[in-house]
C-alpha cells in the first residue's frame, strides 16, 4: 500500500455487475466471468478497450489472457491475483486502488466467477499430497474448513460463554436480508428459530444454517481514479483505507501455533485499516462482513473494533445485526442467504447500500465495512460515499 495518506479516497469504485446466482448455472466460468465483467463495465460506462489493470484470487480459474481476448481490453500494464480464498476478496480491490493512485493504470477491473454449487468440493480429492498446513488437521478428521472453524466456535463458546442463540442472530439476519433481495438464493425461503435449532449438524457446534451456501455465479467491479470517478454514470463509492493480514505463526483457520486463536487475522487488518483512515468503527453505518460461517462474525465483530475481546456474541443480541440496529449486517443476504462467490457478493453489496440502491438499504448510509474471510489471511476496505 501506499504510505500516509497516498490511498485515501484517492480512487473509487464505479461500476459494478454480476450474473445470476444458482445451484447449477449451465455457462462454463470463464463465460460467467465475461458477463460479470462486461456488465460493471457498462454500469461504469467504460469501454472495455479502456482497461489497463485486472485483479482476482489465485483460485480463480479464468485467467487474464483468456478475460483479456474474450471481452476486447487494451494493453495491461498491472495484472494481480490474491491468495487465500475468501480471504483475498477486498485484496483484489485494494491492489487495483494501489496501481491506479501510483500511476500503473488508469481503469482497473476485479473480478470473482465460481461454479461450486454444481462442482466438486475440493476435499474430496483423496490422491493429492496434503499441502503441510492440512497435514497437521486432517488426519485427525479436519477434513473440511466447517470442521477447523467449528473448533473455534467451540473454543470460543467455552471461553466466552456464546451460545447457539447468538449464532442463529448471525444467520437471520442474513437470511431477513436476502428475503428481501431477489437475486439472492434464499429469496423465498425464511428462516425461523425452530427450524435452525432442529437442522442436522454439519460440525458440531455449527448445523447447516451455519454454513455458507454453495454457488454458481460472477462478479465484477471496476475503480479508477478520483478524478476520472467524476465523469462515470454513478455516484463514485470511494475507497477510504484499505489492508491486508496475515499475523505472525498463522495457520490455516485454526491459529494452532498462535498464542491466542481466536484473535485470527482480522485483528491484524483492521489495526492496519484504521490506521490509515479518518474513521472509526462507530462511525461505520453498514458492514458487510464474510460469513462463510455464523461463527466468522462474533470474531470479526470484536477484531475490527466493534466490541471488547469476548463480547461478539452478546453484540449480535436485541436485533443489532438487523436494518435499524446498532450494525445492519450483510444487506443482500451475504454468503449464508445471498450466494457464496468467496465474498465478491459482499463488496458489490457494500456499493449498493453507498449508492442508495440496496434492496434493503440503511438510511442515510455514507460508510460501509467490507471484509474478507476471517480465519485465512485477509483483507478488508472501508467503502464511503
Amino acid at each position: 500500500m501506499t504510505s500516509g495518506t497516498g490511498l485515501k479516497d484517492a480512487t473509487a469504485i464505479v461500476g459494478i455487475g454480476q450474473t445470476p446466482f444458482a445451484k447449477n448455472l449451465p455457462d462454463d466460468e470463464r463465460t460467467l466471468a465475461c458477463r460479470a465483467v462486461l456488465a460493471a463495465l457498462d454500469d461504469a460506462g467504460i469501454a472495455p478497450g479502456e482497461v489497463d489493470a485486472l485483479a482476482s484470487y489465485t483460485m480463480e480459474e479464468t485467467d487474464e489472457v483468456e478475460l483479456a481476448k474474450a471481452v476486447g481490453l487494451g494493453d495491461l500494464t498491472y495484472f494481480s491475483k490474491v491468495g487465500y480464498g475468501g480471504g483475498g476478496s477486498c485484496a483484489t480491490v485494494a491492489h487495483l486502488a494501489t496501481a491506479i493512485a501510483t500511476g500503473q493504470a488508469s481503469v482497473g477491473v476485479a473480478w470473482r466467477s465460481r461454479k461450486r454449487g454444481s462442482g466438486p468440493r475440493p476435499w474430496r480429492n483423496t490422491t493429492a499430497q496434503l499441502p503441510t498446513p492440512a497435514q497437521w488437521t486432517r488426519p485427525y478428521g479436519l477434513l473440511r474448513p466447517v470442521d477447523e472453524i467449528a473448533m473455534l466456535a467451540r473454543r470460543y463458546m467455552h471461553e466466552y460463554g456464546a451460545t447457539r442463540d447468538h449464532l442463529f442472530n448471525v444467520a437471520l439476519a442474513c437470511r431477513n436480508r436476502a428475503n428481501q433481495n431477489p437475486d439472492a438464493i434464499m429469496y423465498d425461503r425464511p428462516l425461523t428459530r425452530e427450524m435452525y435449532m432442529t437442522s442436522r449438524w454439519i460440525s458440531e457446534p455449527l448445523c447447516l444454517f451455519d454454513n455458507c451456501l454453495e454457488t454458481d455465479g460472477a462478479l465484477a467491479c471496476v475503480i479508477v481514479s478520483r478524478e476520472r470517478a467524476r465523469d462515470c454514470r454513478h455516484t463514485p463509492v470511494y475507497v477510504h483505507s484499505a489492508a491486508q493480514g496475515l499475523p505472525a505463526q498463522h495457520h490455516g483457520m485454526v491459529n494452532y501455533w498462535n498464542d491466542d486463536p481466536l484473535t485470527g487475522p482480522a485483528w491484524t487488518a483492521a489495526r492496519h485499516l484504521w490506521k490509515h483512515a479518518d474513521l472509526t468503527p462507530q462511525d461505520v453505518d453498514v458492514a458487510q462482513i464474510y460469513d462463510a460461517f455464523t461463527a466468522l462474525i462474533p470474531l470479526s465483530l470484536e477484531g475490527y473494533g466493534f466490541c471488547g475481546r469476548g463480547e461478539g456474541g452478546a453484540f449480535t443480541e436485541g436485533g443489532a445485526l438487523e436494518i435499524g440496529g446498532r450494525l445492519p449486517m450483510n444487506t443482500g443476504g451475504g454468503g449464508l442467504s445471498e450466494a457464496y462467490v468467496h465474498g465478491f457478493n459482499l463488496i458489490n453489496e457494500g456499493v449498493k447500500q453507498l449508492r442508495g440502491i440496496s434492496t434493503a438499504q440503511v438510511p442515510g448510509a455514507a460508510t460501509c465495512l467490507v471484509t474478507a474471510g476471517e480465519g485465512v489471511p485477509t483483507s478488508a476496505l472501508l467503502l464511503r460515499s
